[in-house]
This record gives C-alpha cells, sequence and structure tokens, in this order.
C-alpha cells in the first residue's frame, strides 16, 4: 500500500519504519521535510498526502485544525487512520473534526491506546498485543494488514466504535501509572 504519515515522532516514525519494513510506500509528512525516519521517505505534508491510499494521522491533536484547514481537500476518498488523543477534550478522537472539514474521506480509529514503544516491540511472551479498532466492515482488511504488519493483533470492534476503542486509552494509562511508569504494557483478548 502507499501510505502517507503525518508526523515523524515518536507514534509516526516508529510506525512508519514497521510499514516499510513490512513492504509497504511509506512517506511521512513532516514541517521539517529534512527528518529521517528509518526505512520511509520523509517529505513535506502535501508530498506525503499526494498518492496515498492511506492517511495515517500521527501529529499533536493541537496540531489537527491547522492539517485540516491546509489538507482536508487532499483526504475526499482516502481512507484516514485517525491515531491523534485529544488528551483532556470529551472525546478523544478526532471523527468529528475529520467529518467536518473532509466529509468524502472514509474514517478508522487506531495506533491510539498503546505507546509507541509498543509498536516498536508488540510481542509479549511469544505473542503479539492486541490493538484495537474501529472502521467500516470495508475497510476492515485494510486495517488488520497494518496492524499486522507492525507486528500486532487486531481486534475489529466494528464501525463507528472510535468510543469505544478510546475506553481503553484511560485503562492503558493507570496501568503504566500503576505500574511505576512502565509504558510496556499492552492487551490481549483471550477466547475460549
Amino acid at each position: 500500500m502507499r501510505i502517507g504519515i503525518i508526523g515523524t515522532g515518536n507514534i509516526g516514525g516508529t510506525l512508519g519504519t514497521a510499514l516499510a519494513r513490512a513492504g509497504h510506500q511509506v512517506t511521512l509528512g513532516s514541517r521539517n521535510p529534512d527528518a529521517s525516519v528509518a526505512g520511509a521517505r520523509v517529505s513535506d505534508v502535501a508530498g506525503a498526502l499526494s498518492d496515498a491510499e492511506v492517511v495515517l494521522l500521527a501529529l499533536p491533536a493541537g496540531a489537527l485544525d491547522d492539517f485540516l484547514a491546509e489538507h482536508a481537500g487532499s483526504l475526499a476518498g482516502t481512507l484516514v487512520v485517525d491515531a491523534t488523543n485529544r488528551i483532556g477534550a470529551p472525546v478523544a478522537n478526532a471523527a468529528a473534526q475529520l467529518a467536518a472539514a473532509a466529509p468524502a474521506a472514509r474514517y478508522a480509529r487506531a495506533f491510539n491506546t498503546l505507546g509507541w514503544e509498543n509498536f516498536a516491540d508488540p510481542v509479549f511472551d511469544g505473542e503479539p498485543a492486541d490493538l484495537f479498532f474501529s472502521s467500516s466492515a470495508a475497510d476492515r482488511p485494510v486495517l488488520e494488514e497494518l496492524i499486522t504488519a507492525v507486528g500486532l493483533r487486531p481486534a475489529y470492534l466494528g464501525e463507528g466504535k472510535q468510543d469505544v476503542v478510546d475506553g481503553a486509552l484511560p485503562l492503558w494509562f493507570a496501568l503504566v501509572q500503576a505500574g511505576g511508569g512502565n509504558r510496556r504494557l499492552a492487551f490481549r483478548v483471550l477466547r475460549k
């Protein structure tokens, strides 16, 4: 897949490296296109969006409005994976912002409930951790491919369930704090 990742920080850079290593064509969009990310190309934001089949938003939530004001038109018809977290806001995800600015974009919620350390090393006791996500049924296979490419096991919650996905975020933070700040903590769904 041709994947444009907006943001070169811990989340964007780690996911970019993992997805490129899995064979995807990854371009990271940055305000600093001279940055380097192992295995992935870095360009300006418009360059990362130009031919992307999937756009993964890994930018700070405070930068989202400016991004949408400038680039919403580039998202029409594109699958947008929202990995942003609006910490402290009534709603953590950016589904409403994206729908208002880019109504023709397809929306998915993923990569927002675990620390970047778990994307870099997703295996616990020999098994991959699970990553909760929400998307349309039509886009589910794409998300499952992306999540699997990072080394995690996809845990589909259904369409329009971004608020349910977001419910894992405060749980993850509470467990990290209770564990003395150890961010190497993830979830696994067990079925019998």
